[in-house]
């Protein structure tokens, strides 16, 4: 698995990184059982990133992970967890004093001393914009309780106001085949500041599995269910905010075409992986071998499949099906 650096920490984190939101409920519940097996088995196959957040289960995420590496080698293992939706998304939530709330419940539930990277999720402009957001966070940096900092976002605007930040680690944006818009600008910013991109929703909710049809359906509970139009959160989460059944037939083009043996979610990881800017992609994984195989994504950065190719096939499939209605947004 390649390491790549994580901005200026002098820490390394895999291409290949481990997403936890699966861990909490919102994809129809993981049992613990699955979930420590789910990251022994990503650990085994070289990933030493773990990107979670408080909400996620309400804390469960964290605390799995936690327990993970109480009884794991966990050395070399980056957690990055993320803060800020456990209350009202409102500007004047966003306080030293909450921050303080939110990284001593991480650090409890994750038993650590200091946090390995605290992202500020998916927080709103006014708060990314704030020269006080970034006073408040290099102050924990100073006392120790985290060791660096992020932000999570869902538009380019807020990515690129981020990046402004001298002291940012990494940016946490989605990117994937469905979702080209980072590539104008984001990620050329981001190269040259020297910040680490976490490619999220690499795989648009599963639809870039290649294994939906028009007819699958989804667990109540799931957020494939009741988030398809954004009537829980931002609508870009679930499926990428593509149409269902467009990122279905999408899909479908893209897995038509791939050299047999590769298989539609390894092209798409190691295509987002392969894009200058990108330090790692962080898929998740439901079972031990879905995270064994995302983790084995990897191995086609190292030959044996035309990244190039599938980037030319990405790009004319999304121009001619989804820019229009996509690229405007977010």
């Amino acid at each position: 698995m390649q390491q790549r650096p994580l901005s200026r920490t002098g820490r390394e984190v895999s291409a290949i990184g481990l997403g936890t939101w699966q861990l909490g409920p919102d994809w129809g519940g993981v049992s613990e059982d699955a979930a420590m097996q789910v990251l022994g088995a990503s650990v085994d196959a070289g990933v030493t990133l773990f990107d979670t957040a408080d909400v996620y289960g309400d804390g469960r995420s964290e605390e799995l992970i936690g327990a993970f590496l109480q009884t794991s080698d966990a050395a070399g293992i980056t957690v990055a967890t993320k803060m800020g939706r456990r209350e009202d998304q409102v500007p004047e939530n966003y306080t030293m004093e909450n921050f303080r709330a939110w990284t001593e419940r991480s650090r409890r539930l994750l038993a650590q001393d200091t946090l390995d990277l605290v992202q500020l999720h998916c927080p709103p402009s006014a708060v990314i914009d704030d020269d006080a957001t970034y006073d408040a966070l290099d102050q924990l940096v100073s006392e120790g309780v985290i060791a660096a900092y992020g932000v999570s976002v869902e538009t380019m605007d807020q990515a690129l106001s981020a990046l402004r930040r001298p002291n940012l680690t990494n940016l946490q944006i989605i990117f994937n085949p469905f979702r080209l818009k980072p590539l104008d600008e984001v990620l050329p910013l981001a190269a040259e500041k020297g910040v680490a991109v976490f490619a999220r929703v690499p795989l648009a909710s599963g639809l870039l599995s290649g294994k939906y049809s028009v007819d699958t359906t989804f667990d109540k509970d799931d957020h494939r269910t009741y988030n398809r139009n954004g009537e829980a959160f931002d609508k870009g989460e679930t499926f990428s905010g593509v149409p269902f059944a467009e990122g279905v037939a999408a899909a479908d083009e893209l897995k038509a075409a791939l050299p047999e043996g590769v298989t539609l979610p390894a092209a798409t990881l190691a295509w987002i992986a392969s894009r200058e800017g990108v330090t790692s992609v962080i898929p998740g994984a439901r079972s031990a071998e879905q995270a064994t195989a995302n983790a084995a994504a990897a191995d086609l950065l190292d030959g044996g499949f035309d990244v190039a190719a599938f980037d030319t096939l990405v790009r004319d499939v999304y121009d001619r099906r989804l820019r229009a209605e996509i690229h405007p947004q977010w």
